[in-house]
């Protein structure tokens, strides 16, 4: 399914745990893993070491890189590794534009750390800008890739609409089943809203989004479980992960321009946050 996947590393912790899912999800497809260590030319990385100005950043780079290629290489991966400056999330972008990258795998701090309290700056800008799929891994997450099971939360909308077909591919590669579910948003139906209209917004869900994505599943031979849920996407989304053992939520954003904040601030990146399990984002088609 993917043929070259990104593994952007600082070394940390949080970068660990990704490496693992990256090696394994290159391992599954017979991909090239590529390994990427970002000198941020923002920060102080000069030094004068022996009457020498050395660049500190990329000798630290460099160990860590090599140090990532040689698990991956031991797992049978074909690997590449490499050490540029510049600003992490635009080079990150910028290497998967010039590098034909099909997926992004990054790790996050998670809503632990207070240093990290959104994600970090550089992954939530590849998830707002990258070209390619962003597969965002929290440290806790005992998940193994391939998936057993892909959640992708959707509304029929154009995001949605790309989680969808990435799932659905997941899904299929992976041997996995597909669970579509729905969140009718508290917010969005109103205090107010009686019974019937409650009933008329799940048979719309039914009959408008989950129908035609069964058809495709079923010429693909994916399983596919459904669910019309109530109240807050993020909090619906997370218990369904947790009841239903889910090992992998794909959700959709929008594209490089024109991002619509609420959708993109309250549902990817709060879920990202607060996910247990790898979290795949997927930005709709800027046409």
């Amino acid at each position: 399914m993917y043929d070259d996947i990104l593994f952007p590393t600082d070394g940390s912790d949080a970068a660990e745990s990704a490496l693992t899912v990256a090696i394994a999800a290159a391992d599954a497809d017979d991909a090239t893993l590529h390994v990427l260590y970002v000198a941020d030319t923002n920060q102080p990385s000069l030094a004068n070491v022996r009457g020498q100005v050395t660049d500190v950043l990329e000798g630290e780079g460099r160990d860590i890189v090599e140090e990532a290629a040689a698990r991956a290489r031991n797992a049978g991966v074909e690997t590449v590794d490499e050490v540029v400056q510049g600003g992490p999330s635009r080079t990150i972008c910028d290497y998967v534009d010039e590098r034909g990258i099909d997926l992004v795998v990054m790790g996050t701090r998670g809503n632990r750390d207070i240093e990290r309290i959104i994600l970090g700056s550089a992954t939530e800008r590849v998830v707002r800008n990258s070209a390619a799929p962003v597969l965002v891994v929290p440290p806790e997450s005992d998940r193994e890739y391939p998936p057993g099971s892909v959640l992708v939360g959707t509304d029929g909308s154009e995001g949605s609409e790309a989680a969808v077909d990435e799932g659905l591919a997941v899904a299929e590669a992976a041997g996995a089943t597909l669970h579509l579910v729905s969140v009718l948003e508290s917010n969005v139906l109103g205090i107010d809203i009686g019974d019937s209209q409650i009933s008329e917004a799940r048979e719309r869900r039914e009959v408008e989004v989950f129908a035609p994505v069964g058809e495709r599943a079923d010429d693909r031979g994916v399983a596919v479980e459904t669910a019309v849920e109530e109240g807050d996407v993020v909090d619906r989304l997370n218990e369904y992960v947790a009841t239903n053992d889910i090992d992998l939520v794909v959700v959709g954003t929008h594209g490089r321009t024109g991002i619509d904040k609420r959708i993109l601030g309250s549902v990817t990146e709060n879920l990202m946050r607060s996910a247990s399990v790898p979290v795949l984002s997927v930005r709709a088609s800027e046409e």
